[in-house]
């Protein structure tokens, strides 16, 4: 018997022990398998290992998507995770195309994927607490969100899960050095029966603006 000669059913089954390189591989032999592809159903989880992944037309975004991560863990995303002030000239223009790159992503998901039900991000210092609001707006029914080393996440994240995360049961904020104990704290009177752990994060110094040599800001100040 020739693969295509298999009922959907079946193809889709055998769809879903390969992963996404291989579904692309194979859709592109014939229309049969193609389809077999761009079915939804076959798309209820997405893992990416790096954020060139994001960039591949191996996967598809739909409202069958349950469980998404993002788990980047290079020298590259280190150097995201710094302040901006920190950074040369040659690495603020990586990591603003990295920040472009994840946010766009995140928004086709706020937009295609009503139905996510958890989250994770992992090394991700390009997302924003705006993105993470649209998530939790657009996909009510997320019941887990997991963040760790997220270095733009702030409180105003967590009042975003307090607003709007009605279906949320866990939370992470994990090594997200801009979350206060104080953020942490109100979210917790809000949302008493929430999961929340935030190992680290609280401990860790907030970034912090550049300091201006003593000599540097006399000359600054009026006489």
């Amino acid at each position: 018997m020739h693969l295509t000669q298999l009922n959907r059913e079946c193809l889709l089954h055998l769809f879903s022990f390969l992963d996404k390189d291989s579904r692309k591989s194979l859709a592109s032999t014939c229309l049969r398998l193609r389809a077999v592809f761009e079915e939804p159903a076959l798309w209820p989880l997405l893992h990416f290992r790096s954020l060139a992944e994001l960039r591949k037309d191996n996967f598809l975004l739909g409202p069958a998507l349950r469980s998404l991560s993002i788990c980047w863990h290079s020298s590259r995303a280190q150097v995201c995770g710094t302040e901006d002030w920190r950074r040369s000239a040659f690495h603020r223009t990586i990591c603003s195309g990295h920040e472009s790159l994840v946010n766009d992503f995140l928004l086709q998901v706020c937009d295609r994927c009503p139905n996510l039900a958890s989250v994770t991000l992992s090394g991700c210092g390009h997302v924003t607490d705006d993105c993470l609001a649209c998530l939790l707006r657009c996909c009510p029914r997320l019941r887990a969100l997991r963040l760790e080393n997220c270095a733009r996440v702030t409180n105003r994240t967590l009042a975003a899960v307090a607003a709007h995360g009605r279906a949320l049961q866990t939370l992470h904020v994990d090594f997200c050095r801009n979350v206060s104990a104080a953020g942490l704290r109100r979210l917790r009177a809000a949302c008493p029966h929430l999961a929340l752990r935030a190992e680290h994060s609280a401990a860790m110094l907030p970034d912090q603006p550049p300091r201006v040599p003593a000599a540097a800001l006399r000359k600054l100040l009026p006489r």
